[in-house]
């Protein structure tokens, strides 16, 4: 019998690769060996360490109002991941003294979010215009910290160091998001909790909750029970039943939680399509009557909030009524998209509204709908928000734009003088794959690795630069028809939200797919002592083979 001699073992190249991988990202500069995510807007290496004492000194400086729960999570941090024990001050420390010192920046190009921070051997000096920039200074000195500071492990090495610096830094946008949708599947408190302390890590400022779609209604509205007690809850085609809910309580707690880490929670509330589960509780908000079941089948369904019952934005009034005493964010996003208009069509009392108001068609009597819910919103101090199909039929005067569908929807918008948030699925949708996917878990569909996400820019090139100033920023989203557990969420969204991090704070001008390779190295490290169940897609090495049968080689 003849021996098949392969050119190069497979399994002998494994070690090889890897060792290649490691090699390109250690060529780094001194600045990129910080492994800083999102990239600082300037980093000069400074000679020396300074070295936390068992005793740190905090003095607060700034006379900020809202400094204190910038300090208190300092000492929290300190205290639980290093032992250190923090005494505050309101007076200047001596130079002789290892301090760590917050003042107030006349600066104004730092805004509101920007910071300095400068480490030297014995001092520690955060300078911002306000509370948000000293928060952010403080994420960046922890990034600075051994990685082990972020565990449990009691791994971290004694004395604790960091290196000396000086660092100007500011957000590109205002709007750094991800969207949870925690409708397909329902998350507990505590996940949802450790993502607002992640986003706040890559100085992220908005958490968007999904909390209701055709599969699932996540929010205790208590004027109508049965969104907890029927539409929260769905028997899939095995008899499992599969749910939950957030009480008020809860949401308020996490509400103050994202508060004192400088990120708003923005609920959504799904109108007038993707309201199955809440039709199946109240099915008389419908064009047909129903009856209705919890949606267990994913995709686009037919019935969606009568928009000539007058019932409807009754109930749906009081539900942002109750949503509004909960969440104190200036946005509140309805949806709006894939709405289906068959059953406006059809229904006597959608065919009277669009008589009685003088609309063209059920897309004007769309725009109707979301222009009646925008004026509720508006008199009551708020914004409306939606997916760009909110365009249809014309914009609601006040409405702000989220871009899915590409980016010509928030350009439109935008030339519009419509403020915007650009999310599109080509750069920002983590249901997509990540990687091969015969190697990945199932997902949706799609491919996003994470090189494409680090290729976003929200503002789009052909917009005049008249209007760019309506991009507010970008947002990633993580929808969850394929993401049952909180494990496979951390795993679609890390480290992909790296990327998108950088997109959103950094300056376009400084970014570096080699430069952030080598960055994500120390970020990586940081995930393994959170114990985060990240990707590791983008090192993991995709080997095809050739076999040629005259010579009998199998080239790899």
């Amino acid at each position: 019998m003849k021996r098949l001699d392969l050119v190069v073992p497979i399994l002998a190249l494994l070690p090889f690769l890897l060792m290649l991988t490691n090699a390109s990202l250690q060529a780094a500069s001194s600045t990129d060996e910080l492994g800083l995510i999102p990239a600082p807007q300037h980093v000069e290496r400074l000679s020396g360490e300074f070295t936390f004492p068992q005793q740190l000194t905090v003095a607060d400086l700034t006379g900020f109002s809202g400094v204190d729960r910038v300090i208190s999570y300092l000492e929290d941090k300190l205290s639980e991941h290093a032992g250190i024990r923090c005494i505050r001050t309101q007076a200047k420390p001596s130079d002789k003294t290892a301090a760590l010192v917050l003042t107030k920046s006349a600066d104004s190009s730092l805004g509101e979010e920007g910071y300095r921070l400068e480490i030297r051997r014995n001092r520690i000096e955060i300078q911002a215009a306000g509370p948000a920039g000293l928060f952010y200074g403080v994420q960046t000195l922890f990034q600075l910290m051994p990685a082990q500071f972020l565990g449990n492990s009691g791994s971290l090495p004694w004395p604790v160091k960091v290196p000396c610096v000086k660092i100007q830094d500011r957000p590109r946008y205002g709007w750094r998001g991800l969207m949870l949708d925690v409708s397909r599947h329902f998350f507990p408190k505590e996940f949802i909790k450790q993502q607002i302390d992640l986003l706040a890590f890559h100085k992220m400022n908005r958490l968007h909750l999904h909390l209701t779609d055709d599969q699932g209604w996540r929010i205790e509205i208590k004027k109508y029970p049965r969104l907890t007690e029927i539409s929260s809850w769905r028997r899939e085609g095995d008899g499992h039943i599969v749910g939950g809910y957030y009480t008020q309580d809860d949401l308020r707690e996490l509400v103050k939680y994202a508060e004192d880490r400088f990120v708003t929670i923005v609920p959504e509330i799904e109108m007038p399509g993707h309201c199955v589960a809440a039709l199946a509780a109240y099915p008389e908000l419908s064009c047909t009557g129903g009856p209705f079941r919890v949606a267990i089948e994913w995709g686009i369904h037919p019935d969606v909030y009568c928009a000539g019952n007058d019932q409807t934005f009754e109930f749906l009034e009081d539900v942002l009524t109750e949503v509004m005493d909960i969440f104190p964010s200036p946005y509140i996003h309805v949806g709006g998209d894939e709405v289906p208009k068959d059953r406006w069509q059809h229904c006597p009392k959608c065919q009277a509204r669009i008589k009685a108001e003088g609309l063209k068609d059920e897309a004007e009597l769309q725009s109707y709908f979301i222009r009646r819910i925008e004026k509720f919103l508006n008199a009551h101090g708020r914004r409306l928000i939606g997916w760009d199909e909110i365009l249809e039929g014309g914009l609601a005067p006040n409405a702000v734009v989220m871009s899915w569908r590409g980016t010509k929807g928030g350009i439109a918008a935008a030339q519009a003088d419509h403020d915007v948030v650009m999310s599109p699925t080509t750069y920002c949708y983590f249901d997509y794959y990540q990687g091969n996917p015969l190697t990945e878990p199932l997902a949706i569909g799609g491919n996003l690795p994470i090189e494409k996400v680090y290729q976003f820019d929200p503002t789009p090139a052909e917009l005049p630069p008249d209007k760019t100033k309506h991009i507010l920023g970008g947002q990633a989203n993580l929808w969850t028809e394929y993401v049952p557990t909180p494990e496979q969420a951390e795993y679609m969204i890390y480290p992909r939200l790296a990327a998108m991090s950088e997109d959103l704070w950094s300056p376009k001008e400084q970014h570096s797919w080699d430069s952030f390779t080598a960055r994500l190295q120390r970020q990586l490290q940081r995930y393994e002592a959170l114990g985060l169940n990240y990707a590791r897609s983008l090192f993991a090495p995709e080997l095809s083979t050739e076999f040629d049968a005259k010579s009998k080689e199998l080239t790899v």
